[in-house]
């Protein structure tokens, strides 16, 4: 039986520094992964100047999503660090339009999943939020019509790694217990790649640094909300 991955994400690292993981396996496996991000990552960090940063942060996310092994990468094309509610009806329409295009053709006894970041977006950053809760609204509606659809992921940090909230930044609430997370997926045996991944995205090497360290051996360790 074939099986799809979509994966719904707010930025162009978003994946690669969240469950990249599990979406390497996947794509390992023989899984159809095609990825999604809302927006070009623009208001990022620009330590190297760039007249562009969009186009450079997209350049970026498709060589990461290369080595992820990813089939297609899709840009809505909203503003970075700008969304709302009021996107939120939109983007939730435009991905239902595009997942429907991208499964048009696809047998009916295809397994198709979706994939994003936790309800709360991870960090508390809007844009995670807007992600996942467009991309909750998506998997329902598409649901509805289509037996097809059979769960939606949402990744999340384990209170094992994040057990304090954090407003180092902006209010991040503390990880989750084991009641609410629903699988855990080990990727630890492909760290190399995944330490590839992280970095492709040079623009935000700050961040993606202090991803490496702040996971060390636990690199490729995924948690998940599962919803059905």
């Amino acid at each position: 039986m074939k099986k799809i991955i979509i994966g719904i994400f707010a930025h162009p690292d978003d994946e690669s520094f969240g469950p990249a993981g599990t979406l390497l396996m996947e794509a390992k496996s023989g899984t159809d992964v095609h990825l999604v991000t809302l927006t070009a990552g623009d208001a990022g960090m620009n330590p190297d100047n760039q007249a562009d940063l969009a186009a450079v942060r997209l350049e970026e996310w498709k060589k990461a999503g290369s080595l992820i092994g990813a089939k297609s990468m899709h840009f809505l094309g909203y503003k970075d660090g700008m969304l709302s509610n009021i996107d939120m009806v939109s983007i939730g329409e435009q991905l239902i339009e595009y997942i429907m295009s991208l499964i048009a053709a696809e047998p009916a006894d295809t397994a198709i999943e979706l994939m994003s970041m936790d309800l709360g977006g991870v960090t508390g950053h809007i844009d995670h939020i807007v992600a996942g809760r467009s991309a909750c609204f998506a998997f329902y509606r598409l649901r509805e019509d289509d037996a097809r659809f059979s769960r939606i992921r949402l990744w999340c940090l384990s209170e094992k790694y994040a057990p304090h909230l954090n407003t180092s930044w902006l209010f991040m609430e503390a990880g989750h217990p084991a009641s609410d997370i629903g699988e855990i997926v080990d990727a630890t045996a492909y760290q190399a790649e995944l330490r590839a991944i992280v970095q492709a995205h040079h623009t935000q090497r700050a961040d993606g640094d202090s991803h490496l360290r702040t996971m060390g051996d636990a690199l490729g360790m995924n948690y998940f909300i599962v919803k059905s």
